[in-house]
């Protein structure tokens, strides 16, 4: 087909794409099960990216509130997208971008946009054709130079907001050949309370999917348990597909053994099968195996990690929990993560913080809490506790040192406190004219300078890092010399912005903060080092006397 000028569309873009919907419910599972497909296809040589649609009309992320919606993900370009970007980027092990996280405030705004601008020579615009070429037009783009491109739609089948995406899809697969395209339906397959598992809902998900034009070719049933034979033959003669496209994705204790989960069930053999790859794959004894290795290690002794936060909600910190899990990982050790309420220190909350063996404090917004987050720093600080502070965690132990140690009174953040005397944290200077929210703030990948001989360069192993950045306030220049003269070393600097903080050796076995967010960096084959620092003070391991070697991270 020739390029339609009006919407950039090119059809030529791109190789195989696996598009993966899902049924009967939201949060099933869906981005685990195409991130572990994608992890799997990359074991065995190919190259390997994704898109996640999010069909929601905000244009990003940014905004949204993490309670309801997961924590904000940060891409490497300044990209705040949904948490599901950070499982394709944690299993794929790839950096991403913004043009892979598809929205439809992101697809109307640039349609509109070129409405506006006189672009479509005064034809009607459309959902159809304008909307879904610019669908189409992303997902081809953002799949150029990979072997195999993983489409993950959010929501479910049905859902209003999900219609212009499935069109664009069935028009999609018109467009390509038969075997480059590949549609998996995620459904729900849940016991009865006689025992049996039940197929309806899955049958009926498909049933509205082949309603508007799309045939699955592989079914994936998300239940407790594996999906009995009659079962998956039920689903296949309902649902219209062979009983070896029906497979199973049983709950299992960790997300990272998905992958193993799916191989023992053959469906990446069956993928490739399906889109006519199988004999570019690597022979199955030349496949990656360090995943495996990794997650299924047998772990010498565990560690408890208080995370202090405002939010009840794991998904408000994944990328924390994840890199923690990580650190775990390549220090072979199991980490419990315990959440310690920030806004309830004195009832109880205290108690579980004093019991663990490590504190962290992650990025956030908003006074609420801000206190108890101030009062575990302390702790910390004062106890010889290892301590992380990331982005607010960073900020927050400039001011407890600001106030408990050099003594200024009421030192605090100008964002929480507009009336602060001692404003040791303050706006970014461009930040002054910014009266937007959504995609303003110092966003994305930053280089920070490191001062060799610190803690931070053995960390590092040399004397830079690059690490992605979610902030509009910085330690205040006027407060530097004061901080640092009371003991404070600012050992990472980003031109006049600190980056990282740390403690002496002989003040505090291990307690450190980054303006930076390094979890977003985190993987289970990379573990991001201040994560690893923190494990390795805990288990005993100076991290303070490591070799240092110039290293990229």
């Amino acid at each position: 087909m020739p390029t339609e000028p009006e919407t950039d569309y090119d059809p030529e873009l791109g190789r195989k794409f696996i598009f993966v919907t899902g049924g009967v419910m939201s949060g099933l599972g869906k981005g685990i099960t195409a991130a572990s497909t994608g992890r799997l296809l990359k074991n065995a040589g190919f190259d390997v990216t994704a898109v996640k649609i999010d069909p929601y009309l905000n244009v990003d992320a940014g905004t949204m509130n993490p309670f309801q919606h997961g924590e904000v993900y940060v891409l490497k370009d300044g990209g705040e997208v949904d948490l599901d970007l950070g499982n394709y980027e944690r299993f794929l092990d790839i950096d991403m971008t913004f043009d892979h996280n598809v929205t439809t405030g992101k697809t109307y705004q640039h349609v509109i946009e070129k409405e506006r601008a006189g672009d479509y020579l005064g034809r009607t615009v459309q959902i159809i054709p304008h909307i879904t070429d610019d669908i189409k037009r992303r997902i081809r783009e953002a799949a150029e130079g990979n072997d195999v491109c993983i489409i993950e739609v959010g929501g479910t089948v049905g859902d209003i907001e999900g219609m212009p995406y499935l069109e664009a899809l069935r028009q999609f697969a018109h467009e390509e050949d038969e075997d480059d395209i590949l549609f998996t339906h995620v459904t729900l397959v849940p016991y009865s309370k006689n025992g049996e598992q039940k197929t309806k809902p899955t049958q009926h998900s498909v049933k509205e999917l082949r309603s508007i034009g799309l045939q699955p070719d592989i079914l994936v049933g998300r239940c407790s348990d594996k999906l009995d034979i009659d079962t998956r033959e039920k689903i296949a003669l309902f649902c219209d597909v062979p009983t070896e496209a029906v497979f199973s994705n049983p709950d299992v204790d960790d997300i990272y053994h998905v992958p193993l989960m799916v191989e023992e069930e053959g469906l990446d053999e069956y993928v490739m099968e399906q889109l006519d790859i199988a004999d570019e794959a690597l022979p199955e004894d030349e496949r990656e195996n360090r995943w495996r290795e990794l997650v299924t290690q047998q772990t010498d002794g565990e560690v408890d990690v208080a995370l202090v936060g405002k939010y009840d909600l794991e998904d408000a910190y994944m990328s924390v929990h994840e890199a923690l899990k990580h650190a775990g990982l390549e220090k072979n050790v199991d980490v419990n993560v315990q959440w310690v309420n920030s806004e309830k220190m004195p009832d109880h909350h205290e108690e579980r913080m004093q019991e663990a063996d490590a504190i962290v404090v992650p990025g956030g917004f908003g006074t609420r809490g801000t206190q108890g987050k101030i009062d575990a720093i302390r702790y910390a600080r004062e106890n010889e506790v290892p301590y992380l502070g990331l982005c607010l965690g960073f900020q927050l132990a400039v001011i407890e040192y600001a106030r408990n140690v050099l003594g200024l009174e009421g030192a605090h953040s100008a964002e929480l406190d507009e009336d602060t005397p001692h404003p040791v944290i303050d706006i970014l200077p461009e930040q002054y004219e910014i009266e937007d929210m959504g995609g303003t703030m110092r966003l994305g990948a930053h280089e920070t300078d490191i001062e060799a001989g610190t803690l931070a360069a053995t960390l590092y192993g040399g004397t830079s890092c690059t690490e992605r950045h979610r902030h509009r306030y910085e330690v205040n220049p006027e407060y530097f010399d004061r901080l640092e003269d009371a003991g404070l070393k600012f050992s990472g600097r980003s031109g006049n912005r600190m980056e990282i903080l740390e403690l002496a050796p002989e003040d505090h076995p291990y307690f450190i903060g980054t303006q930076f967010h390094p979890e977003f960096r985190s993987r289970p084959t990379r573990a991001s080092p201040p994560f690893v620092g923190l494990l390795e003070a805990v288990l005993g391991d100076d991290p303070h006397a490591a070799e240092t070697e110039e290293v990229s991270h």
